[in-house]
C-alpha cells in the first residue's frame, strides 16, 4: 500500500522530502499536485520506473510522451538542444507556469529517450512539485492522471486519488485540492510557436 505523504507548499517539510527522494531513487512511483492536476511521476534516471509508469498508462516507452518536470530552466541544457534568443525568452516569461513546451532534444537524453527528436518540458509553479525536483537532485518524467468520469477528466481529491491508486504506486502526495485543468501544451520547436493544447495556461505569450 502507498504512503500518503501531506505537504505543505508554503513549508513543504525536509523529513518528508527525504523520504518522498529515497522512495524515487529506490525505483518508486509518486502521484504528486502541480501547478495543474495530479500527476504521476518517477525519477528521470531510473529505467525500471520508467516502464512501470509506461505501463500504467499503457504506452510503449519509447513512443511515450511524458513530460520531463524541472525545478527551473537550468535543467534544460541536460536534456534540450541550444535554443535561439526568442524562444528563451518565451520560456523565462511563461515559467514557472502551467504550460508544458515542447523543444528540441538532445544527445544526452536518458537511455529510455534516444530515439526521441522532442521533448516536454515543465516547471509548475507549485513549490511541492519543485521542493522534490531539488530535493531529488534531477527531473521527474511525469504524466497526469486522468478519471474515469468524463465531466470530471481529472481526478482532484488527494483522498480519493489514494483509494483508487493505493496499490498502484509507492506514495501520494497530498498538497491538497487539486485542479482540473491541464497545461497548456505549445510546440517551441519550428520558427512560430504552435499551439497544441489550450489548457490553464493563456496561448498568449
Amino acid at each position: 500500500m502507498s504512503q500518503f505523504i501531506k505537504l505543505y507548499e508554503e513549508n513543504p517539510n525536509p523529513k518528508d522530502l527525504k523520504q518522498i527522494v529515497k522512495i524515487l531513487k529506490a525505483g518508486g512511483l509518486i502521484i504528486y499536485p502541480s501547478d495543474t492536476v495530479y500527476a504521476l511521476g518517477c525519477d528521470i534516471t531510473n529505467a525500471k520506473a520508467l516502464e512501470k509508469v509506461a505501463q500504467i498508462k499503457g504506452v510503449k516507452l519509447a513512443k511515450a510522451n511524458f513530460s520531463f518536470v524541472c525545478e527551473d530552466l537550468s535543467n534544460l541544457s541536460d536534456y534540450v538542444r541550444q535554443i535561439d534568443t526568442k524562444t528563451f525568452k518565451i520560456l523565462k516569461r511563461a515559467l514557472p507556469g502551467p504550460y508544458t513546451f515542447i523543444l528540441p532534444g538532445n544527445n544526452n537524453l536518458p537511455s529510455s529517450f534516444k530515439k526521441k527528436k522532442e521533448v516536454g518540458i515543465r516547471v509548475p509553479d507549485n513549490e511541492i512539485t519543485r521542493a522534490i525536483v531539488r530535493a531529488l537532485g534531477n527531473p521527474i518524467v511525469s504524466t497526469s492522471i486522468y478519471d474515469e468520469d468524463e465531466v470530471i477528466e481529472y481526478t482532484t481529491d488527494p483522498e480519493l486519488i489514494f483509494e483508487k491508486w493505493q496499490n498502484r504506486v509507492d506514495v501520494i502526495v497530498d498538497g491538497g485540492y487539486g485542479g482540473n485543468v491541464p497545461s497548456t501544451v505549445i510546440d517551441l520547436t519550428g520558427d512560430e510557436p504552435i499551439l497544441i493544447r489550450e489548457g490553464k495556461g493563456s496561448p498568449e505569450l
